[in-house]
């Protein structure tokens, strides 16, 4: 017989790993090794039986401090004693073993049956037969410029979802028609989908929960209760909107079933990049060329705003290239405020590349008065206004 390995080296985890960790790390083993998913494979099995020893010890408050403490000498005499692991008590809490994994628990379960092969029976259900519904919410991308959302907007948006059959007002029944009980889950809305030991309790696929069907489904939807039907709307975007925002709708999603309400419709915003401005926050930023001698001697120019109005802005003489210039309450509006961000205006100190020779002139002269040096000294990088 192989020498029996550390049980925390069999789990791969350390020695101070928490109970979540032990039951995260057996989990996968389970999962990879069990042997409905490993038919007739020997080593496997071994794998998965030398994994269940590891967990039943390590799980265990009171196995796990003699396993420290005197190691397999502490645990001897135990049913996790050389190749004695249980089944039966390895999965005594299922539930706490597999809990808490939200929407993979469904699809482990299809990894291990393999999707067929198993076998179904009635199961109980804490479903009403009949019970209803809640609809699908729908999803909804909606493109808007830059300049809607920074101001507000209304767009018209067409979208389908399913509405309540007009012909059954939602029952699924033909006139005349009646409810008799599910052939496949024979009245319980659930099934029960086993192999070996595991065992996991689904809707049922033919009534869908209800526990019935109807004998004579309606013409017009087919028994579903539901149309698609093509809607047009008009959306109110509100000032300030960001890129990615969501913007939920009530009950303009698909129609519930048996009476249930509708879901939502989300619409998702997309804003479309601008040309000049770009937005952080509730702030704008912009780029203004100026010359080298207004940036030298300082000026006032006007600068266009977002909604298209000129703004007064002094230059101050001395102004270096990348100066940021903040005009205040120019910016994004507040969503359902009056207060609105800032216009922070970039100075781009343009250099001319041709030179007429009057002008050629007068630099060569300036250049001469400003007796510059050739040999600069090196200026600490975190001066600069980068």
């Amino acid at each position: 017989m192989a020498e029996k390995r550390d049980y925390y080296e069999v789990l791969g985890v350390e020695k101070s790993a928490s109970i979540d960790e032990i039951k995260k790390a057996y989990r996968k083993l389970a999962i990879k090794y069990h042997p409905d998913r490993n038919p007739g494979d020997k080593t496997a099995e071994e794998k998965f039986r030398e994994a269940t020893e590891a967990y039943e010890v390590l799980s265990d408050a009171k196995k796990r401090p003699l396993y420290d403490q005197y190691g397999f000498a502490g645990v001897d005499g135990t049913d996790a004693g050389p190749g004695g692991a249980q089944y039966s008590h390895a999965f005594h809490d299922f539930s706490d073993l597999f809990g808490g994994m939200g929407g993979g628990f469904g699809d482990i379960f299809d990894n291990l049956f393999g999707g067929g092969g198993s076998s179904f029976e009635g199961g109980s259900s804490s479903r009403n037969a009949g019970g209803a519904s809640e609809g699908a919410s729908l999803r909804y991308d909606l493109d808007i410029s830059f300049h809607d959302a920074v101001f507000g907007t209304k767009a018209e948006i067409r979208f389908k979802h399913n509405e309540v059959c007009d012909s059954c007002h939602g029952t699924g029944g033909a006139s005349g028609s009646s409810r008799k009980t599910c052939p496949t889950c024979q009245g319980t809305g659930q099934i029960r989908r086993s192999a070996g030991f595991f065992a996991v309790q689904q809707t049922c696929p033919t009534c869908h929960g209800t526990g019935t069907v109807i004998d004579k489904p309606c013409a017009s939807c087919r028994g579903t209760g539901v149309l698609e039907k093509s809607k047009m709307m008009t959306l109110s975007i509100p000032a300030g909107v960001d890129n990615g925002k969501r913007i939920a709708i009530p009950h303009q999603g698909d129609a519930g079933t048996n009476g249930g309400p509708a879901g939502d419709l989300i619409v998702v915003i997309h804003v479309e990049e601008d040309h000049f401005f770009e937005r952080e926050s509730q702030d704008l930023y912009c780029a203004v060329p100026v010359t080298m001698a207004q940036a030298a001697l300082g000026c006032d120019i006007t600068v266009p705003s977002l909604d298209g109005k000129q703004i007064s802005l002094k230059i101050p003489a001395g102004t270096s290239n990348g100066k940021l210039l903040r005009i205040k309450n120019e910016g994004v509006p507040f969503t359902g405020s009056s207060r609105r961000g800032d216009l922070y205006v970039k100075i781009v100190v343009q250099i001319p590349t041709r030179l007429n020779s009057q002008q050629r002139e007068l630099l060569e002269q300036y250049l001469r008065l400003e007796n510059a040096t050739t040999t600069p000294q090196l200026i600490p990088l975190s001066s600069l206004n980068r």
